[in-house]
């Protein structure tokens, strides 16, 4: 077990004056539980993460926040549409409501799938670090003409998780979950205030899994995390072009889908490690963002019906070979590899398994169909590449295969939204 807990920085900095008089922001109510947990993985790759320790905590401000989760494509949430010149409200939960005097220069984000967000609303200038550079994809951003980050900004703060971190970044806004700092981090309601007030807000909801027992309150979908993003920076015209491109490439792909009673069953798994010996399971069913490119694709979970649940901070069950022979998916997918090329990971990875005794008796490994399983966090630059892939890993035949080189959606159109050109 690897613990991942960061010392928070414990100076007494609450007398502070505030640097940012223009912010305003109320948080709500959130619920922290009782967690357990460890992460994994041989590469610098890591699995999902997991609390770092026990905590039990309850953030108790005045501002309350929904539970409830629509699950429609559109939010019920507005911000306020205003001129550059004329403070806006953003709200979502569980920080609640943000309040800004003026658009957001200089970001941070936890995870991949907000800075991907910013990127989309042509903010890459802004990024000053991000909490987990070893899961943040760029190398698709070189697919799109005139799009790029600066990767050294991101390399040079790959791991922002402390207080003393925040102060030294002084960013504008903090695309972080309060929530996911006090129950993987073991942050108080104090040290989220003491940011807030001497920093800058914190605005996300970490969305790329819906199995953690202390997110209690509501669950966004991507598009619906990338409209509270769009509406932090005042780019509400990307947003819809994006929507629109995302809505148009999907109902292309989905026309040309087989029926379903002809689609496979697909497994998805975690294994950083060129020799797989043992693999964390990941369940279909569960509606984060992390696996939206299967849902889109209408593919069956392998594992329904069969009691096995998923990976999440308190599960880190994992299954041999023996257990994935009785299972037997048609298409096996394996998370922790994204760093290799399609060809790489057929190398390594399918060539060993082809070589394993029992792994060799999989229907997916005798057919050839074990791939890369994606990203853990996508925005939705990476959602469609993301699905572009899946389609190709799914129905070879109608796409085309995944070494290949046939582009699904037009990259010019997507860099042309980015660039605001369209």
């Amino acid at each position: 077990m690897t613990d991942e807990t960061d010392t928070t920085d414990d100076r007494n900095t609450t007398d502070a004056p505030t640097r940012r008089d223009y912010l305003k922001y109320g948080l709500a109510v959130g619920t922290g539980g009782l967690l357990a947990g460890c992460t994994g993985g041989e590469s610098t790759e890591t699995t999902e993460p997991a609390d770092p320790g026990a905590a039990t905590t309850t953030l108790t401000e005045t501002a309350t926040a929904t539970a409830t989760d629509t699950g429609a494509e559109t939010t019920t949430e507005t911000a306020t549409q205003t001129s550059m010149d004329t403070p806006y409200t953003v709200s979502m939960a569980p920080a609640g409501e943000v309040t800004f005097e003026s658009i957001p220069e200089t970001w941070v984000a936890y995870s991949g799938d907000y800075a991907d967000m910013a990127v989309a609303l042509g903010q890459a200038d802004g990024i000053t670090g991000i909490g987990g550079a070893d899961r943040y994809y760029t190398g698709i951003y070189d697919e799109l003409p005139g799009v790029n980050i600066d990767r050294n900004t991101v390399e040079s703060n790959p791991e922002i998780r402390t207080k003393e971190q925040f102060y030294e970044l002084d960013s504008d806004i903090h695309f972080y979950d309060p929530q996911m700092l006090v129950n993987w981090f073991d942050w108080g309601p104090a040290d989220l205030k003491e940011i807030r007030e001497n920093v800058a807000p914190f605005l996300a909801n970490l969305i790329f899994r819906r199995e953690d027992a202390w997110h209690d309150y509501r669950y966004y979908t991507l598009y619906q995390a990338f409209e509270k993003v769009a509406a932090v920076f005042q780019r509400e015209e990307r947003f819809r072009a994006f929507e629109r491109l995302h809505e148009e490439f999907l109902a292309d792909i989905q026309s040309r889908m087989p029926p379903a009673s002809e689609r496979p069953t697909v497994m998805l798994t975690y294994e950083a490690t060129n020799e797989p010996s043992t693999f964390s399971p990941y369940r279909l069913n569960d509606r984060g963002t992390s696996k939206k490119q299967w849902r889109d694709l209408g593919v069956g979970d392998a594992l329904a019906g069969t009691g096995i649940e998923g990976l999440s901070t308190t599960d880190r069950g994992e299954l041999d070979y023996e257990n994935l022979l009785e299972v037997d998916p048609d298409v096996l997918l394996i998370r922790g590899h994204e760093r290799k090329t399609p060809n790489a990971f057929r190398q390594t990875v399918l060539a060993y398994m082809e070589d394993h005794p029992v792994g060799s008796q999989l229907t997916a490994v005798q057919n050839g169909q074990v791939y890369r399983g994606g990203y853990l966090y996508q925005g939705p630059i990476h959602n469609l590449f993301l699905t572009e892939r899946a389609a190709k890993q799914l129905y070879p035949e109608t796409f085309g295969d995944v070494t290949g080189e046939d582009e699904l959606f037009d990259r010019q159109r997507v860099a042309d939204i980015i660039n605001g050109e369209r």
